[in-house]
């Protein structure tokens, strides 16, 4: 139905499932066996390729033959042309002629080895593979790259990693294995005095959501400076309340979320989402408590809208408590029960009354047990979840010029400072480095920056302080070698920034509208959102020069409301030079925005620059008065 009433085409509806019926007939009468969904309810089917002697299998999902009938040239499998198949069908037999579901998620396994339908398509379909994910991180050559070489790692990494667990993880994980053979894992509980040295890398992490890398330079002093970069971790996201069981409602059952920062927008309604974060779960042998991460990357929750048939439809402001509440699920168990007897029906539970896992949806619990491996139910004492996008990042465009996916604020920023971080300290010159090289990222920054793992606690300066008193001799650390450190050091505060929009250029000023595929930008702010002035601008522009990098600038109309960064409370606490500079993009905070295919490459090399050319160039400026 048309919302202006017209009667809609049901028979065009009807083609259309005739015609995916008779494609995936011909997929059966053509040896494709159907196999059990890989975790989102798309049936694949396998082929048996027949060549001479050798037999080899392939799969591909029924929906890429929704468009086509022929099959995809990426999957160089398969061999024979997709009408002889049609041809030779009268003279075989499909060896099933019906889809059996799943009876558990371990079946499920056996067939897709465990792996998501990401890294299913990452494989199969993308072509050629240069993604770290699925077959686990290795060792890279992490010299520099071509801007559109790091383009494919970055949407890898964007699909793979949808939460700030799973992303500080892989950090943790890339940081071991990435080339940094003298890595150490450092514990805030512990003393570092004894295990930091010229040359090393470390890094530490807080809350499992924040961590600060470094290395230190081969010829480091106590007293030299650091270059540091400071990105934020978290996105917006709407997460799992503590109790987070609801009343079925008309035969749905509902999720309890709240929003995060500005979760639960607009650009969040209709979506396909999916469920992931950290579980903690307590050894039932040795009382050891433990952190698991999961990730259920098939659609799960869904915010539905009202249609406009209803008149107001979704036109104005919607009661995010009552109105955008996700349904997971279809209980109709309640058909046929008095009245009565629905209202004073008790919330179903597992476990003892008192467990944690008694205010979870039943349904959600058994599946995260499952898919953690974990027996007993009442081992798992508590979790962070989080709402998340299930469609994977891409590219976009004419020429694929975009990279089109959810939470890149402040994600490519946060994923570009590591990569950079990585970059310049594998090269033989940093053995004579004199300063320490830092990436800091942070939790908590979309909502203010005020816990222990944000911008505004003491992580970084502790850390910071910690570093240099493990280098000045015994019983001579004092306030003036900190300070020293500090005074010869360079901040970037690094986030995402406006990119200008061709559909409200009038929003933005002149001159001050940066472009994709260009270059990071320079955000000024004359009433100190942003912690840019002209020493650090000043700055900035001879290591772009340095290094042949473009930049360009922006600011905010006097009419408009600007955001803020971490860059201010940084430099504040430390008396740091700063500046904020950032990876233009589109659609700031949508559930999916945009940004240029050149862009992570772009900001690696820049960030690259700043950490290998700081010293050298904040020689050019020791001279000044007080900077």
């Amino acid at each position: 139905m048309s919302v202006n009433g017209e009667i809609s085409q049901p028979q065009q509806h009807q083609d259309t499932i005739t015609n995916l019926e008779r494609r995936i007939a011909a997929l059966q009468a053509a040896e494709f066996q159907p196999l059990q969904p890989l975790r989102t309810g798309v049936p694949l089917y396998r082929v048996d390729e027949r060549n001479g002697d050798s037999n080899s299998n392939s799969t591909v999902s029924a929906d890429s033959l929704y468009e086509s009938s022929s099959v995809p040239a990426s999957a160089t499998t398969f061999t024979h042309p997709f009408a002889a198949r049609r041809a030779s069908a009268a003279q075989h037999t499909p060896a099933s002629s019906s889809y059996r579901a799943p009876s558990s998620q371990n079946e499920a396994d056996s067939i897709s080895g465990g792996r998501t339908l990401f890294e299913r398509y990452n494989e199969t379909v993308q072509t050629p593979r240069k993604s770290l994910i699925g077959n686990g991180l290795r060792n890279e050559d992490h010299k520099m790259k071509g801007v559109d070489d790091y383009a494919e790692p970055f949407i890898n990494f964007m699909t793979e990693n949808p939460t700030i667990w799973h992303a500080i993880s892989y950090w943790e994980n890339k940081l071991e294995k990435a080339g940094y053979k003298r890595t150490l894992k450092l514990s805030e509980r512990d003393s570092w005095s004894d295990d930091l040295e010229a040359g090393g890398k470390y890094y530490v992490t807080r809350n499992g959501t924040s961590m600060v890398a470094f290395a230190v330079g081969g010829k480091y002093k106590s007293g030299n400076g650091i270059a540091m970069a400071a990105a934020h971790s978290d996105s917006l996201t709407a997460r799992l309340k503590p109790v987070s069981t609801k009343r079925n409602k008309a035969g749905y059952i509902q999720l309890g979320v709240a929003p995060y920062a500005g979760g639960l927008n607009e650009t969040w309604w209709d979506r396909d989402l999916g469920i992931g974060g950290r579980v903690l779960v307590k050894d039932e042998d040795t009382g050891a408590i433990s952190q698991k991460l999961v990730k259920l990357g098939w659609p799960i929750a869904r915010i539905p809208t009202l249609a406009p048939h209803f008149g107001v439809g979704m036109t104005g402001a919607q009661n995010k408590e009552t109105q955008l509440v996700p349904i997971i699920g279809i209980d109709n168990s309640d058909i046929g029960a008095t009245s009565t007897s629905i209202e004073e029906a008790p919330i179903h539970t597992l476990g003892s009354e008192s467990a944690f896992i008694a205010t979870q949806p039943p349904r959600l619990v058994s599946l995260i047990a499952n898919e953690l491996g974990i027996k007993s139910h009442s081992s798992i004492l508590n979790w962070e979840l989080e709402l998340f996008d299930t469609q994977p990042a891409c590219l976009g465009g004419l020429d694929r010029e975009f990279i089109f996916a959810g939470r890149i604020d402040d994600k490519v920023c946060s994923w570009s400072t590591i990569e950079a971080l990585l970059t310049s300290t594998s090269s033989p010159a940093f053995a004579d480095s004199t300063t320490i090289s830092l990436a800091a990222l942070f939790d908590d920054e979309e909502i203010g920056s005020l816990l222990r793992q944000g911008a505004r606690g003491n992580f970084l300066p502790g850390t910071i302080e910690r570093i240099v008193e493990s280098f000045t001799p015994k019983g001579t650390f004092s306030p003036n070698i900190l300070s020293q450190t500090y005074a010869n050091s360079f901040l970037v505060s690094f986030d995402v920034t406006h990119a200008a929009n061709p559909n409200f250029l009038e929003k933005y000023l002149d001159s001050h509208a940066p472009r994709l595929n260009v270059g990071l930008s320079i955000e000024a702010d004359s009433n100190g959102h942003t912690t840019t002035d002209a020493v650090s601008t000043a700055i900035m522009h001879r290591l772009a020069e340095k290094y042949g990098e473009k930049l360009q600038v922006f600011m905010i109309r006097n009419d408009s409301r600007s955001g803020g960064t971490v860059g201010p409370m940084l430099s504040a606490a430390m008396g740091v030079r700063a500046i904020d500079v950032g990876v233009p993009q589109l659609s700031m905070h949508s559930i999916r925005a945009t940004i240029g295919r050149k862009d992570p490459g772009l900001a690696v090399r820049m960030l690259t620059g700043v950490y290998e050319g700081w010293g050298e160039v904040d020689s050019e400026f020791r001279e000044g008065n007080g900077w």
